[in-house]
């Protein structure tokens, strides 16, 4: 079987070549879309992270509070919730049931929702990687921060956060690449990334060996981004003798 990449340099309504490979003038070619479509896995990923970041080091930090029940089964139970169910299931939950419970949400672009859907199943696990390395510091760590006077919320800030955030570096750079992967199930719910990308060409142009190589080779330059500017964070953040052994592939 003879392969034609210049499909991706036709017009998507009329399959007509486009000199150049770029649309002019309103014309969109299959180029056109698929960088289009590989702007909204990016998009879709990162603020994704960004929630689960934010969120996960919240609900990391609750599960090892001292003296505070509550914070930690709230934390153990949002753990447990959205780590234990598949994150197709979450989505369809934010796209179909919740906005049905919470109507002010039927306005909200699936985009959203999705990112939300993502989001808040990654934290689950970026939560139990922060509980892991804030527990894997040595018990004087906080001793010695409470003996000098320092809040609850000090000795996070300054004592325990900044070290165990070194430790947890290379399981982070396994989560944010799966982020990135798991983007795909925004297919789901019509949200236009690279893997609805590649089933509706492939239905289109009867192209599909050409275009999941060129989707692969996007999902891979993507993750290869991500393990580079992890390896170079945890190289910068590194403290001798306290990161774990590197996962990002960084030279040492």
């Amino acid at each position: 079987m003879a392969w034609d990449w210049q499909m991706f340099c036709e017009d998507t309504l009329d399959r007509s070549p486009v000199p150049g490979c770029f649309g002019k003038n309103g014309d969109i070619t299959y180029l056109d879309w698929m960088l289009s479509a590989w702007g909204w896995t990016v998009s879709v990923s990162v603020l994704a992270l960004l929630l689960a970041l934010a969120s996960g080091m919240i609900i990391g930090v609750l599960r090892t509070l001292p003296n505070n029940k509550w914070a930690v089964r709230f934390g153990n139970a949002w753990v447990e919730f959205f780590r234990n169910i598949p994150l197709l299931v979450q989505i369809f939950l934010w796209y179909h049931v919740i906005p049905a419970i919470f109507p002010a949400l039927k306005s909200v672009s699936g985009f959203v929702l999705v990112v939300l859907a993502l989001g808040f199943f990654t934290s689950a696990r970026i939560a139990e990687q922060v509980r892991s390395g804030i527990e894997a510091l040595p018990r004087g760590q906080r001793h010695a921060a409470m003996a000098m006077g320092f809040t609850t919320w000090q000795v996070y800030r300054y004592v325990l956060l900044p070290n165990a955030l070194r430790i947890i570096i290379p399981p982070l750079t396994s989560e944010t690449m799966n982020i990135f992967k798991n983007s795909s199930v925004a297919f789901a719910v019509s949200v236009a990334e690279l893997t609805m990308y590649a089933m509706q060409v492939q239905e289109e142009t009867g192209r599909g060996v050409e275009v999941y190589l060129a989707v692969t080779g996007l999902y891979v330059i993507s993750a290869f981004a991500i393990n580079r500017i992890m390896a170079w964070i945890e190289k910068r953040s590194r403290v001798p003798g306290l990161s774990a052994p590197s996962m990002a592939g960084g030279g040492h």
